[in-house]
């Protein structure tokens, strides 16, 4: 179910269902308003599935509801929903430091033999969180440690090219998965502007050794016309990575940052534990590498997560692509197998629908944050799965990590100033050739509505008005 050749049999199935299926028009099954809406697209009425139903109610609108689509991120609502239910909204992510039976530091502040550091897989493990665990270690009086032995036996093989997907291995939403993943893996650029110079100072944050910034971004004096658009570029060299970075922006902009990846998450974090513990006045011996936890190891410090709850909405408001997959693999873990691949996790998260009820057979969810050319869904099985977890007794936990139209997340600059402002919460998906939406709408009348549209076509940005439309249209009902 997750290799290419799966889902290819699955779009040439689909594909036939449609060939097979008469020649019919939009306006035929749409009321006269949306009718319009979406004859302005010109899109081929072939590449919308559309299922639109009242809570506890009928169904309004389906088209296509039973093909299978590319569904982009919309596929985060599957993985968050399936994590949610399964594991509860107050499940957290451990990441523990220890040592061996017996090791304490002597007077001089040495701690004898290894430190350990068991990897939960906390998919929002930041920098802050990584400084407060090690100054654990120094109020314990430890000032010098060794070897660190990273156990990331939580997950098996899940390290990803980040240029795999579309060449832009420097982008964070293709960061790479990892047990042990701090602050996303990416490195903050920080561009301070210096009037009376006219020029952009920039900095690095973390100031890891050997990542530097190579080139300068050109000042202007115009006014600012939006978000400074900067191209960066990784340049590997003896001396370590440069980040050539180029562009022009308006010094009325003010300071801006950039988020970019350098380095794989394992050298990040080991780059980023002992920066921060020379910071806090350690220092540190030996090498770091990986191994595992002695059954007999004693817990000195550890780390909690947020609660899952919390997790989702990071990760449905933003769109946050490597926290889909790291949830993704924890489910696997929690209720699969481990170490849990992206596999044997996309089968647990099957088995885990399967127990709800959910028959969603041409689901592929790869994995799981929609960022694939293989995923596969139905607007039906979306529209079902919807239905079932606004029933469920965790619905206002999953309602709340779908942005708000108007007002957050990715859907903050659309229908706002508009009465449908603030009147659905949903989750979107954007890809080249893909386009989706998938939520709740709340009515002027009161009443609740599931709505699912994908389109796949070469042309499928130009659905955005009529979706728009399709939300404005329902909240007014």
């Amino acid at each position: 179910m997750f290799k290419r050749s799966v889902s290819g049999m699955a779009i040439a199935a689909s594909a036939l269902t449609l060939a097979a299926q008469p020649a019919w028009s939009q306006s035929s099954r749409l009321p006269s308003e949306l009718a319009s809406a979406w004859q302005a697209t010109k899109l081929p009425d072939s590449a919308l599935s559309l299922v639109v139903q009242e809570v506890g109610g009928s169904e309004l609108l389906s088209i296509n509801g039973e093909l299978p689509r590319n569904p982009a991120s919309v596929m985060k609502l599957v993985t968050t929903w399936a994590a949610l239910a399964e594991l509860g909204p107050n499940y957290v992510w451990r990441t523990e430091l220890l040592t061996e039976p017996g090791a304490r530091p002597n007077a001089q502040g040495v701690l004898p033999g290894p430190l350990f550091l068991r990897a939960g897989g906390d998919p929002m493990f930041m920098l802050q969180d990584m400084w407060t665990l090690l100054r654990e270690l120094r109020l314990r009086g430890v000032r010098q440690i060794s070897d660190v032995v990273i156990d990331r036996s939580r997950f098996g093989q899940v390290e990803i090219d980040p240029g795999a997907f579309d060449g832009a291995a420097d982008r964070p939403y293709n960061a790479s998965p990892d047990a042990l993943m701090v602050g996303f893996g990416a490195s903050r650029l920080i561009f301070t502007p210096d009037p009376a110079g006219r020029r952009w100072l920039p900095a690095i944050d973390p100031p890891l050794p050997g990542l530097n910034i190579e080139g300068q971004v050109e000042w202007s004096d115009v006014r600012c016309p939006g978000p400074p658009v900067v191209q960066t570029e990784p340049i590997m060299s003896a001396q370590g990575i440069s980040l050539r970075v180029q562009g022009k922006v308006a010094g009325s902009c003010g300071e801006f940052s950039l988020f970019r990846l350098a380095m794989s998450q394992t050298d990040f974090a080991t780059q980023v534990m002992r920066y921060l513990w020379k910071e806090l006045g350690g220092t540190f011996t030996g090498q770091v590498r990986s191994g595992a936890v002695p059954l007999d190891a004693v817990l000195i410090a550890s780390h909690e997560s947020p609660p899952l709850a919390e997790v989702i909405r990071q990760i449905n408001k933003r769109s946050n692509n490597v926290m889909a997959r790291t949830l993704l693999l924890t489910l696997g873990a929690e209720r699969g197998t481990r170490p849990a691949t992206v596999p044997s996790s996309g089968q647990t998260l099957q088995a885990v629908l399967a127990r709800q009820g959910l028959s969603m057979p041409e689901l592929v969810v790869d994995n799981g944050s929609g960022l694939s050319r293989n995923a596969l869904v139905s607007a039906n099985s979306l529209a079902q799965m919807l239905t079932l977890a606004w029933n469920s007794n965790v619905m206002p936990e999953y309602l709340s990590s779908l942005a708000i139209t108007g007002v957050d997340g990715t859907v903050r600059r659309r229908l706002r100033n508009d009465p449908a402002q603030g009147m659905a919460h949903v989750k979107t998906g954007s890809l080249r050739n893909v386009r989706a939406i998938a939520g709740y709408v709340l009515g002027a009348s009161g009443k609740r509505y599931v709505v699912v549209s994908l389109v796949n076509d070469e042309q499928a940005a130009a659905v955005r008005p009529f979706d728009d439309a399709l939300i404005a249209w329902l909240a007014n009902r």
